[in-house]
């Protein structure tokens, strides 16, 4: 058996079995070997377009199909919802370069129900190891997330209000009585977050009026589409952050890719945004961590945090900060969650306030953020 192979039923290995769909045969070769590779990976389909997928859906058992979108014959944005009506629980993820329309169709492909997107290397994809190496974490990522979760012993309790504290380092608390209302609203999102972000966002009652700062894990070009995508769902005023600019209530600020996004005050009062770039944190640039560092030491407990899906952990160092200093934090909960890393970590460390499910979340900072406490 192969290293690295999960086990079902204690004997039989558990294997993520993938299709891959690109016209381009070069492209799709690499793709293949990358994750032929990988132990407990299984490439069962390779086709060059979307009729081609079809067709393979019906002689394979597949977990997740890595889908391109220039294609000739049934591109991708036609073949998605023709793969999601024959296989609903598919778990499928676009590639597809970074240009300005592939990365707006990625976007949208997630409103399809698409699971998630990597994007193309420019230079192409032979020397692209931070390419393969996504490609393979999100193939797995999406992979378990099919499978059923082991069953729990039902709860006498619906989960959390206060979790108990294993974080490394000691977490200042404080009664409910004396939380403050938070001036301003932190969320960090990476794998599935584009979704997420839109429903808590929909969701928000228009009397929050606190700016909010976004960090999702996403390359250039995306993250200026995101905003645009942000500012539709929310009604609210949307943009990648300028270096420089002052942090106006409102509005909605979205890490732009490649720079951490991180705030400083002004001498006259107010808060200035600063883009940061130097090297990834947990692996991601823009990251979750510094600008929840840099938040803390501005607003303290006046800072509401929420960590949204995504893997790794990521936003569990800077929330414990915003913990010490008596911020508050929500996490998404791991039913709604696409993958369930990020608001773990922060959960199973007790740093978190309340975990939510993902409808629940827009009330809840609704609720906190409009003064009204628990």
């Amino acid at each position: 058996m192969k290293a690295g192979l999960h086990q079902r039923n204690g004997s039989e290995p558990e294997t993520c079995r993938v299709m891959v769909v690109d016209d381009s045969a070069i492209a799709r070769g690499i793709v293949v070997r990358t994750l032929q590779e990988e132990p407990g990976i299984e490439v069962v389909a390779s086709v060059p377009n979307g009729l081609m997928a079809l067709k393979a859906m019906a002689a394979h058992d597949m977990d997740v199909v890595v889908l391109d979108i220039e294609m000739p014959e049934l591109d991708g944005l036609a073949a998605l919802p023709r793969l999601l009506e024959a296989k609903p629980n598919l778990k499928v993820i676009m590639v597809s370069s970074a240009s300005q329309r592939d990365a707006d169709i990625s976007l949208k492909t997630m409103a399809m129900g698409a699971a998630d997107y990597v994007a193309k290397p420019s230079a192409g994809l032979g020397g692209a190891e931070s390419f393969r190496a996504e490609l393979v974490r999100k193939v797995r990522a999406h992979a378990a997330s099919r499978k059923p979760a082991p069953k729990r012993p039902p709860r006498e309790k619906p989960p959390v209000r206060e979790v108990a504290a294993t974080a490394p380092v000691p977490i200042r608390r404080r009664a409910a009585a004396e939380k403050r209302c938070p001036e301003l609203i932190a969320i960090g999102s990476s794998t599935g977050g584009p979704q997420a972000l839109a429903e808590v966002l929909r969701d928000l009652a228009p009397r929050i009026t606190q700016p909010i700062l976004i960090t999702q894990h996403m390359p250039a070009t995306f993250t200026t589409l995101l905003a645009e995508h942000m500012s539709r769902y929310s009604g609210r005023p949307a943009a990648e952050a300028r270096d420089g600019e002052t942090i106006e209530a409102g509005r909605i600020y979205i890490a732009p890719g490649g720079k951490h996004l991180l705030v400083e005050p002004r001498a006259a009062g107010g808060l200035l945004v600063r883009l940061d770039d130097g090297p990834p944190e947990n692996s991601c640039k823009p990251a979750v961590d510094p600008m929840l560092r840099s938040l803390a030491r501005v607003f303290g407990e006046k800072l509401l945090v929420v960590i949204l899906t995504g893997m790794g952990n990521d936003g569990l160092k800077g929330c414990e900060v915003v913990a010490r200093e008596g911020g508050r934090v929500l996490a998404q909960d791991r039913e709604t969650s696409v993958v369930w890393g990020m608001p773990g970590a922060v959960a199973q460390a007790g740093l978190c306030e309340e975990i939510l499910p993902l409808r629940q979340i827009g009330p809840a900072i609704a609720r906190i953020a409009g003064g009204e406490g628990k």
